[in-house]
């Protein structure tokens, strides 16, 4: 296959397998006793409601945000890349979780909210088989190496450090930091810009068809589809330059590469 100057990955699904589960009883039970610890008492099912309430409402006024700003800048004929596909930091949610229970969390609680939610959340996180042999073989290769994730910052830094291949990359852009996600073009540029890649030089490489490779595809990239145990059902043709249906990052370290 074509060799690429810069590789850039998605994360979950692609580098690594991740199983969470946010409607877990437990879950709540064991968020609303560590709320109660710092004085913002909620049973666990009015906890399970209210985040889920604070997360739509943010997500939809940080979306109308875009739209009205996209309908501004089309009247004003400017050109304008965003999609409306917003992210919010998470932390946020949990801030206000504590607020409305006359709390005043400082940063250091709320960021220990968060990991306490994700890590009461997750089955299970690990690399996939043969990941940091693929990392470190583009690189040995001199190419470079780039991570383009929707994720959250207080989860993902964290998550890329236990795993051991927080270094593993020369460059890294986390969609909540920006708030912007793919497949929005935008969140795209940004890491062209960033790092000045070239678009026609990289190659996405991801396991979801609408966020990692259309996105890709309409910023100018070229991509390879991984299906994995996690990529979203398949509901039409693969339309990727590459495509693996089988996980198997040992077998891709050998294609980019033959």
């Amino acid at each position: 296959m074509k060799l690429y100057q810069d590789y850039i990955f998605d994360l979950y699904g692609t580098l690594v397998d991740i199983r969470t589960d946010e409607e877990q009883r437990v879950l709540w039970n064991k968020m609303s006793l560590f709320f109660g610890y710092y004085g913002a008492v909620y049973a666990p099912e009015e906890l399970r409601r209210m985040y889920r309430k604070l997360v739509t409402d943010k997500e939809k006024a940080q979306k109308a945000e875009k739209e009205r700003c996209m309908q501004i800048v089309q009247k004003e004929q400017i050109h304008y890349a965003h999609e409306a596909y917003p992210e919010i930091p998470i932390e946020e949610v949990f801030e206000e979780l504590y607020e409305k229970k006359g709390i005043r969390a400082g940063k250091e609680l709320v960021l220990h909210t968060a990991q306490m939610f994700r890590v009461f959340s997750t089955h299970h996180v690990r690399l996939y088989a043969g990941a940091k042999e693929l990392l470190s073989e583009i690189r040995r290769n001199g190419r470079g190496v780039y991570l383009l994730s929707n994720a959250q910052r207080v989860f993902t830094e964290y998550e890329l450090r236990y795993l051991g291949i927080y270094d593993s990359f020369d460059g890294i852009l986390i969609s909540s930091d920006h708030g912007i996600r793919k497949p929005d073009v935008e969140f795209f540029r940004l890491l062209f810009e960033k790092y000045r890649l070239d678009p026609e030089k990289s190659l996405m490489i991801g396991n979801d068809l609408d966020n990692d490779i259309a996105g890709a595809k309409r910023a100018g990239m070229d991509t390879f589809y991984i299906h994995s145990a996690i990529s979203p059902a398949l509901k039409r043709e693969v339309d990727a330059d590459y495509t693996m249906m089988r996980m198997n990052l040992s077998s891709l370290t050998k294609q980019l590469f033959s």
